[in-house]
C-alpha cells in the first residue's frame, strides 16, 4: 500500500514510518507545518512545531530514503484547533486541543489529502492498536485497542476516529514500550533516539495557559464566590479556571473549616468562578454530545468503561445512545470533571467511541451544564 507517515521529528513518528517500509509498503514522510510563526529552536518551544523538529524529521526520511514532503496546515490548525480551543475556554470549558488536532487534522485534513493524491492511509507514531476481526457474514472489521505500554497508552486521544478513519489509519508502535521504541531507533541509528517527548499543548510555547488566554480574551474582571454566594475573592477572567482547580486561586479569606477549596463551576454568563468543598466535586452522570463511534455505536444500554482524562483510571459505567448524545451513568461516584472535556468509552481494550461532556450531575445534587448550544435528539 501506498502510505503517508506523518512524521513529527520525534522517535515516535520515526520508527512508525521506518516500521511501515520494513513492512513493504511504499511510504512517503509527510511533516505537518502547523504555526505561522514557529520557533527555530525546540528550546523555545515545548511541543513538536518547531523547525528544528521539521529538520529532524527530514534527517530521518532521508536515512530511510523516503521522499519527504512539508504540508502547509497552519491556516486549518488555527481555526480548527487554536482558535476552537480559544472560544471553549471563553465558554466556561475545558477542551483537550490533542483530540480536536486528531479529529480536525491528521485523520481529516491529512487524511482526506493523502487519499486525494492517491495514498491509501496514514500511519502515526501514536500508542493504540488496530486489531481485524470477522463478522458472523464474513467480513472484516477494524478497532481500535488499547496500546500494549499501558503507561504511553494513546488510545483515548484516538477516540475521536469514526470506522471510515480508523479503516485508513495505522498505529505500528502500539504493540511495543517506549524503551523498546528507544532502543530500536538508536539500533536504525537515528539521531532523535534520545530526543526528549513533546509535552504540554504544542502551540502554548512557554507552558502558561492562562497568560495565552489573557492575551486572547484580555481582562474580565469578576467575583470568586463560594458554595452559599458570598464572595471569597476576585478574578481577571473566569475562562483562567476550570472544574477541579485548587492552586492560584488566591482567595481573600480561608474556609471556616480551613478545608481545602475547589472550583466547582464556571459560571459565564454571570462572570463567577464557584468554589467550594471538595465533595461538591463529585459527579455521578454526564451527557455528552458530539458523539464518535469507531465503529457500530451501542444497542441499548451496554456496560463499558469510561476513561475521562488521557492518562486518567478507567471507571466502570453504563451508556447508552441517546439521539446524537450519548448518557453515561458511572458506576462509582468521580471528582473534577469539567465541561469540554472528553468521555472516552472501552469495552475491554476496544475504544467504542467517545463524546464530548457536555453535562455533569451527581445524585440529589446541581448539574453543571458547559453547552447550552445543542439539544439531543
Amino acid at each position: 500500500m501506498r502510505i503517508v507517515a506523518a512524521m513529527s521529528g520525534g522517535v515516535d513518528s520515526a520508527v512508525a514510518a521506518s516500521r511501515m517500509l520494513e513492512a513493504g509498503h511504499d511510504v512517503v514522510g509527510v511533516h505537518l507545518a502547523l504555526s505561522t510563526s514557529a520557533a527555530t529552536l525546540r528550546e523555545s518551544a515545548r511541543g513538536c512545531c518547531t523547525l528544528e523538529d521539521a529538520g529532524d524529521a527530514r534527517r530521518v526520511a532521508d536515512r530511510l530514503g523516503i521522499p519527504f514532503y512539508v504540508w502547509d496546515m497552519a491556516a486549518r490548525f488555527k481555526a480548527d484547533v487554536v482558535d476552537d480551543f480559544v472560544q471553549e475556554y471563553a465558554a466556561g470549558r475545558t477542551p483537550n486541543p490533542c483530540l480536536r488536532c486528531n479529529e480536525r487534522i491528521k485523520f481529516a485534513a491529512l487524511l482526506d489529502k493523502a487519499l486525494a493524491l492517491g495514498f491509501d492511509g496514514v500511519a502515526t507514531g501514536h500508542y493504540a492498536q488496530v486489531v481485524e476481526t470477522t463478522g458472523a457474514d464474513g467480513t472484516t472489521r477494524r478497532e481500535l485497542h488499547r496500546a500494549v505500554d499501558q503507561a504511553k497508552d494513546q488510545s483515548y486521544v484516538l477516540g475521536v476516529l469514526d470506522a471510515d478513519q480508523l479503516a485508513r489509519s495505522f498505529f505500528p508502535l502500539g504493540d511495543s514500550t517506549k524503551p523498546q521504541i528507544r532502543e530500536e531507533a538508536a539500533a536504525r541509528g537515528f539521531a532523535v533516539a534520545k530526543k526528549p517527548d513533546s509535552h504540554d499543548i504544542c502551540f502554548i510555547a512557554d507552558g502558561d495557559t492562562r497568560g495565552w488566554l489573557a492575551q486572547r480574551l484580555g481582562e474580565q474582571p469578576g467575583e470568586i464566590v463560594d458554595e452559599t454566594g458570598s464572595v471569597v475573592g476576585s478574578h481577571q477572567g473566569a475562562y483562567a479556571y476550570t472544574v477541579g482547580q485548587r492552586r492560584g486561586l488566591r482567595l481573600g479569606r480561608p474556609a471556616a473549616d480551613s478545608a481545602p477549596r475547589y472550583v466547582v463551576d464556571v459560571d459565564v454568563p454571570r462572570n463567577q468562578v464557584v468554589i467550594g468543598p471538595a465533595d461538591l466535586l463529585g459527579i455521578d452522570a454526564i451527557r455528552g454530545d458530539h458523539a464518535r463511534w469507531c465503529g457500530p455505536p451501542p444497542a441499548g444500554e451496554v456496560e463499558v468503561g469510561a476513561q475521562l482524562r488521557a492518562h486518567g483510571e478507567e471507571l466502570p459505567a453504563r451508556a447508552w445512545v441517546d439521539g446524537d448524545c450519548v448518557q453515561v451513568r458511572l458506576l462509582e461516584r468521580t471528582r473534577g470533571v469539567a465541561p469540554g472535556q472528553s468521555v472516552v468509552l472501552y469495552d475491554g481494550t476496544r475504544v467504542v467511541g467517545s463524546a464530548t461532556i457536555a453535562e455533569t450531575w451527581r445524585d440529589g445534587g446541581a448539574r453543571h451544564e458547559g453547552r447550552r448550544d445543542r439539544v439531543c435528539g
